[in-house]
């Protein structure tokens, strides 16, 4: 039993097709029908029910496919564990952040970090917080900048600075030449939002909800830009964070009284995922970072 014979019937397992399984593997598919039925042989016992080319995992694949994966994913961690003790202050990095934080926080992160270690590459996402742990727990990623309030198993959150959230309304709203506001002043205007898959969004129809008050939902976007467009065409007012990118927009940000608005931000890992020396040097580099947003 060799680790192709194991990649190779994973990639059969998850297709349940012999001809594409092979086009993805890039390998001839008798070869790979060869390898499948070696390795059925050497276990002792059919991993598979054959249909022509359709092929569907029995019990015994289905258990089999488990320790299987769990192998491969264990080769893997120590072939990296080993090159990374051979390659010390050399690596890649998977980090990722909220959309709103990629024009001002991140930028500055990356360049004071790689002033001390310009040879650390990073592979960069940016998501919904959901998504952002989601790619945590898959092991997709090895550190990420997300708000606290989804918080899964085996997620680790270390708090890093707040956001104070503003309502924006147009720059021709009635409520445009007030200092301040309260949330409730809104409670009866249409509220440009986040879809219900983000951080943010839930964290705002937790401040109504405290208030009393269940808004009246106009658009549900995925971007704060976007929201602040839609806000200055006159659609509904937000609640929003401040940040770079918005002073484009003819709009007006109102600091909210009585009603504490923050989105609080840390920096989140998957404690049981391997995180080589590269990622540990800019995990602990971030925590310690003074952040002024």
């Amino acid at each position: 039993m060799d680790w192709n014979q194991l990649e190779y019937f994973k990639t059969v397992a998850q297709m349940q097709h012999v001809t594409l399984a092979a086009e993805k593997l890039m390998i001839s598919q008798s070869a790979l029908s060869r390898s499948i039925a070696n390795l059925e042989k050497e276990l002792g016992f059919p991993l598979f029910n054959r249909s022509g080319k359709n092929i569907m995992l029995n019990t015994n694949g289905q258990i089999f496919l488990n320790y299987a994966e769990r192998s491969l994913k264990e080769i893997t961690v120590g072939r990296k564990i080993i090159m990374d003790s051979l390659n010390p202050g050399i690596g890649n990095i998977a980090f990722a952040f909220l959309r709103s934080l990629g024009t001002h926080v991140v930028p500055k992160l990356l360049v004071h970090f790689r002033t001390s270690f310009p040879e650390i590459q990073f592979k960069l996402y940016e998501n919904s917080t959901l998504f952002l742990l989601e790619q945590l727990l898959t092991e997709e990623i090895d550190l990420c900048l997300c708000t606290s309030n989804m918080m899964k198993d085996h997620l680790e959150w270390k708090f890093l600075f707040s956001e104070e959230l503003f309502v924006a309304v147009p720059s021709m709203h009635h409520l445009a030449s007030k200092s301040s506001i309260e949330l409730a002043e809104i409670a009866t205007e249409p509220l440009i939002t986040l879809k219900s898959s983000y951080g943010l969004r839930l964290l705002v129809d937790r401040f109504f909800n405290e208030i009393g008050v269940r808004p009246l939902i106009a658009f549900e976007g995925e971007e704060i830009l976007t929201i602040a467009g839609l806000v200055e065409a006159e659609l509904g007012v937000s609640l929003i964070p401040k940040m770079i990118g918005l002073e484009q927009f003819n709009i007006v940000l109102l600091p909210v009284t009585k009603s504490k608005c923050v989105r609080n931000i840390g920096l989140c890992w998957n404690k049981k995922h391997y995180l080589s020396p590269s990622a540990t040097k800019f995990k602990d580099f971030v925590i310690r970072s003074t952040f002024s947003v």
